[in-house]
């Protein structure tokens, strides 16, 4: 009798541990390329770049999440998400979407490093697979194109907007007949005690970034709202209204965007502020295991800059291996009116100044494991 009880007490610790283990996936992209691009700076001061070629890794990451059933329908949720850039030496541990949070019937709540809602809508209309490369619609949107800060080529450069949130906390709704809504803040950690403005070296001191979507019959419908303050003083914010749509068949798919994007306070160089709209369409077309890509988006004028719009087109074919891996070639074209500064989002060309035009090359693989 003695050793029935004993080995139920064991066959139940045994349930115990089973019930709580962690289920851990390791996923990733390798996503290369080969490109070649060629800069005209007719219009700019500063320095040129000239046209070169390289190899680029195009956002690859390698990530681990998990969840840990706790009973009751809540479950521990976890992410890892590390940048691979495995044309250098390069990569930054849980740069991407990381987080750790308890999900539920009524959601799910998280908080780490985080895509918002803005960034996802935006992500989610680009041809590209993941959104990325020369061609991405991160060139245009999200930024006020003539205010554009320079960046260092091949680097990221997208705006504030498209870029993942650190210190955040965010609630993920259910689904609930099509319909799904986030709400993420911004912790003012980098806030100052003495009220001084920090917006030197400091952007996104604060913030808050909200959105709903809808999907149905292969439609998707999607609006989002982002603010951050920039500084600990009134009036240095700028914020981002954006609004998308998309359809999905067995033939293709298309998108359509429209945004508006407001700055103040200095943030993104407006010393009296400013305020432009953009929009894109884009869409695939299926042929067996081929796709033909492309997409356009564009820059209007600005309120308070004359002649700082910016376009940018993509045309471009992926064939498929596999499921998992594809071949790729991208033709990206992004045009600068005279006072526009606007570059590639993803692997800029680092050209320095304004009223360039650019164009590039890529041809690549990509893997998702």
């Amino acid at each position: 009798m003695q050793k029935k009880i004993i080995a139920l007490a064991v066959a139940a610790l045994a349930s115990t541990a089973a019930f709580a283990q962690t289920n851990v996936t390791v996923y990733g992209v390798a996503d290369g390329s080969f490109d070649v691009i060629q800069i005209d700076k007719s219009l700019n001061q500063g320095n040129n770049v000239g046209d070169f070629n390289r190899v680029s890794a195009n956002s690859s990451y390698l990530g681990f999440k998990g969840t840990e059933d706790l009973g009751n329908g809540l479950k521990a949720v976890f992410q890892f998400e590390s940048s691979v850039a495995f044309d250098s030496t390069g990569g930054t541990i849980a740069a991407r979407d990381s987080y750790v949070g308890l999900s539920s019937a009524f959601g799910t709540v998280v908080m780490g490093n985080l895509t918002g809602p803005t960034r996802a809508l935006g992500a989610g209309l680009d041809v590209n697979a993941g959104a990325t490369g020369i061609g991405a619609n991160s060139g245009i949107i999200g930024k006020l194109t003539g205010s554009t800060p320079n960046c260092a080529k091949s680097a990221i450069c997208t705006s504030a907007f498209d870029t993942r949130w650190s210190n955040t906390i965010a609630y993920v709704s259910p689904n609930f007949a099509g319909f799904s809504g986030v709400a993420a803040y911004v912790a003012d950690e980098n806030k100052t005690e003495d009220g001084a403005n920090n917006t030197a070296g400091v952007l996104r001191t604060t913030g808050y970034d909200v959105g709903v979507k809808w999907e149905g019959a292969g439609f998707m419908a999607g609006i989002a709202y982002n603010w951050f303050q920039a500084g600990n003083l009134a009036g240095t914010d700028a914020d981002n209204l954006r609004l998308g749509g998309s359809y999905k068949g067995a033939w293709g798919s298309v998108n359509l965007m429209w945004e508006e994007t407001k700055a103040n306070g200095g943030v993104y160089g407006t010393s009296s502020g400013n305020k432009q709209q953009k929009w894109g369409v884009g869409g695939a077309f299926n042929i067996g295991k081929a796709a033909i890509i492309g997409q356009y988006y564009q820059a209007l004028e600005s309120d308070n800059i004359k002649n700082d719009g910016a376009f940018l087109a993509e045309v471009g074919a992926v064939y498929n291996l596999s499921k998992r891996s594809s071949l790729k070639a991208v033709y990206a074209y992004l045009d600068n009116e005279s006072a526009g500064r606007a570059d590639f989002g993803v692997n800029a060309s680092g050209v320095n100044g304004s009223g360039s035009t650019l164009q590039g090359l890529q041809l690549g693989l990509r893997h998702n494991f």
